[in-house]
Order: C-alpha cells, then sequence, then structure tokens
C-alpha cells in the first residue's frame, strides 16, 4: 500500500476535477438556451445527438467545417474581457457553412486551458452559446482541457467544429450558372473578425498603446473593446435570402487571406472578379491599422476584410432584389463590381480604397 504521506493527486498535478466539474454545472443554462429542433439542448454524455428528420430535411448533404479564433484570444486574456470571444468562434465556423448554402446545425467547442477557472470558462462559453442562437445551431457538446505545461497560467486556446446540412440541390456555388457580368455585392463587416490578429498586436506594440488606452478610432471604447468587437455572423439573412429565390448563385466569407484568396475559391477558372474599391466604406480601425504599421494597401487586402465581411454573388437580374431582401434583414450591402473573363490574377481591382 501507498504512503499516504507521500501520495500524490491529479490536483497536485494542476488538474482540478472539482472545478470541471463546477464548469459544467454553470455553463448548462446557456447550452440549454440553445436548443432547436434536432437538439435537445442538453449536454452530459459521450457524444451528441442530432435528428436530421426532426430539423425537417429530406434529402440533406451534410457539411462540416472548423476553426479558431487564432491570437485574437490574446487580447481577451490581456485584458480580461472573455465574453465575446465565443462569438468569433462560432462565427468562424458557421459562416464557412452558409457559403455553402448550409443551414448550421449543430456546434462542438474545445477550450483548452493551463489552470481552469470556472468562471471565466463559463464566461467563454456564455459567449459560444450566444453566438448558436444567432445563428439557429445547437450547442451539442464540447471539452474542456486543462493541461498545466502545456498553456501557462492564463494562457487558453478555442477551436470550434460546426456541421450544417443542405438539401442537394440548394448546394453552393451554382459553378454552371456563373457568368461574366453577374453582380458581386459586399456585406459590412463588424470590424477585423478574427484574422490578421498576429499583425494587429505587432501594431498596437509599434503604436506604444495598451488595451486600456482610449481607441484611436472610436469613441467611447478602449482600444481593447473595440479590438474585441465580434465576428458578424451572416447566417439567417443569407439562409431567408437564399430560400426567397433571390438568385444567390456563390458566397465567400472574407477570413485569412483577404479579397485576394477567398473570392477565387468559388469561382471557375475561367472567371474573375473585378473589384473597384472606393465602393467600399471602410471601417476607421483599418485606416488605424494601415496607417499605424505602414500598411500597402495590397497587403491589407490580403491580410484583413477592410470593412467587407462575406461576398454575395447574383445575375444583374436578380441584384436589386438580394439587395432590398438583405438591407431588410439588417445588412450593410455595397455593390463591389461583376464578374469578368479571367486573364490572370481571380481578383482585380480598380479605384482607391479609403484608409483614412
Amino acid at each position: 500500500m501507498a504512503d499516504k504521506r507521500n501520495s500524490l493527486t491529479y490536483r497536485d498535478a494542476g488538474v482540478d476535477i472539482d472545478a470541471g466539474n463546477d464548469l459544467v454545472q454553470r455553463i448548462k443554462p446557456f447550452v440549454r438556451s440553445t436548443a432547436r429542433k434536432g437538439a435537445d439542448g442538453e449536454i452530459g454524455g459521450f457524444g451528441g445527438l442530432f435528428d436530421l428528420k426532426a430539423a425537417g430535411f429530406s434529402d440533406p448533404i451534410l457539411v462540416a467545417a472548423n476553426d479558431g479564433v487564432g491570437t485574437k484570444v490574446k487580447i481577451a486574456i490581456e485584458t480580461g474581457l472573455h465574453q465575446t470571444i465565443g462569438i468569433d468562434l462560432v462565427a468562424m465556423c458557421v459562416n464557412d457553412l452558409v457559403v455553402q448554402g448550409a443551414e448550421p446545425l449543430l456546434f462542438l467547442d474545445y477550450y483548452a486551458t493551463g489552470h481552469l477557472d470556472p468562471a471565466e470558462g463559463a464566461s467563454i462559453v456564455e459567449g459560444i452559446a450566444t453566438g448558436c442562437r444567432m445563428a439557429g445551431c445547437a450547442l451539442l457538446g464540447g471539452e474542456t482541457a486543462e493541461m498545466p505545461g502545456l498553456y501557462a497560467k492564463g494562457d487558453y486556446d478555442l477551436a470550434g467544429f460546426a456541421v450544417g446540412a443542405a438539401e442537394r440541390d440548394t448546394l453552393l456555388p451554382k459553378t454552371q450558372t456563373l457568368a461574366a457580368g453577374d453582380v458581386i455585392l459586399g456585406l459590412g463587416s463588424s470590424g477585423v473578425h478574427s484574422n490578421g490578429y498576429s499583425l494587429v498586436r505587432r501594431i498596437v506594440e509599434r503604436s506604444g498603446l495598451t488595451y486600456g488606452d482610449p481607441a484611436p478610432f472610436e469613441d467611447g471604447r478602449s482600444l481593447g473593446e473595440a479590438l474585441l468587437e465580434p465576428t458578424r455572423i451572416y447566417v439567417k439573412p443569407l439562409l431567408e435570402t437564399i430560400r426567397a429565390g433571390a438568385g444567390i448563385k456563390a458566397l465567400a466569407h472574407i477570413t485569412g487571406g483577404g479579397f485576394t484568396e477567398n473570392i477565387p475559391r468559388v469561382l471557375p477558372d475561367h472567371l474573375a472578379a473585378a473589384i473597384d474599391l472606393a465602393t467600399i466604406p471602410v471601417p476607421k480601425v483599418f485606416g488605424w491599422l494601415a496607417r499605424t504599421g505602414g500598411i500597402e494597401t495590397l497587403e491589407m487586402l490580403r491580410t484583413f476584410n477592410c470593412g467587407v465581411g462575406m461576398i454575395v454573388v447574383t445575375s444583374e437580374a436578380e441584384a436589386g432584389k438580394a439587395v432590398e431582401m438583405l438591407r431588410d434583414a439588417g445588412e450593410t450591402v455595397m455593390t463591389l463590381g461583376r464578374l469578368s473573363p479571367r486573364d490572370g490574377e481571380g481578383v482585380t481591382f480598380t479605384g482607391e480604397l479609403s484608409l483614412r
């Protein structure tokens, strides 16, 4: 029998099972708040269940996506503002689903930390639940991992996994229907969203500001609060517009890689996107980043969304209907340009990006 005076426990190694159980109890109401047809909104089993038939699908194709928040979590950690980082996590996954015409059905999260703080963890999961409600999907489960030695005390990381479904004949992009002359619309972003934060943090260091200082580009908020503005979730307005028959042929989520990398992903090889940069009402945060970091326009366009979080491609005949419906749903809509025959790059630019 081991000498109890020298006996080690899991807590001695830095992992607190009781704290984990405390977190589970704290987050149960948030999980329940995301219940929807097909999922009951309870957690605790070894796996989560989803009933596609109860959700109303007849011939569904499943669409899956996973993502993280990147180094934006460092700003949440340094400021102690954890309430909205979970919205970002959901947004980065479900916005990728809707570009294929899929309705997000369920979400799973992975929260890894060096030391589990139940109150902090509950704040993060509350944000995840908020994002799930905004997207209409169930928070079906997740995993919390306390790993001392791998993460420093106070550090954490997040990953998200989303599954959606679309009826077989509604999947996007409708590549065969895309043609030169199709109209390219842009949906306004809420700010930097969740890409490029390694560069953002370097620019903040160069500026000499702290995250607690007033934001130089926005009144009434600290720099940290402004930079933590969560990623916009476009799911419900886009699904409503698609289902109303507004002629949407393709969507592109402007994430890492900006305009230059993401738009060609949904176009056939013979077409390019011709975009007039002067049509974009650029949020002031991007002007501040560009000026403070000395960033060239093309670098801005391949790193950040610059005010456009989602691209919508529709026929000229249907463009007006799509614009009206998306604006009625609360989106800021801009006409950016048209598809054109491709002769070189997948995206070409005219006009000047207003980085004041």
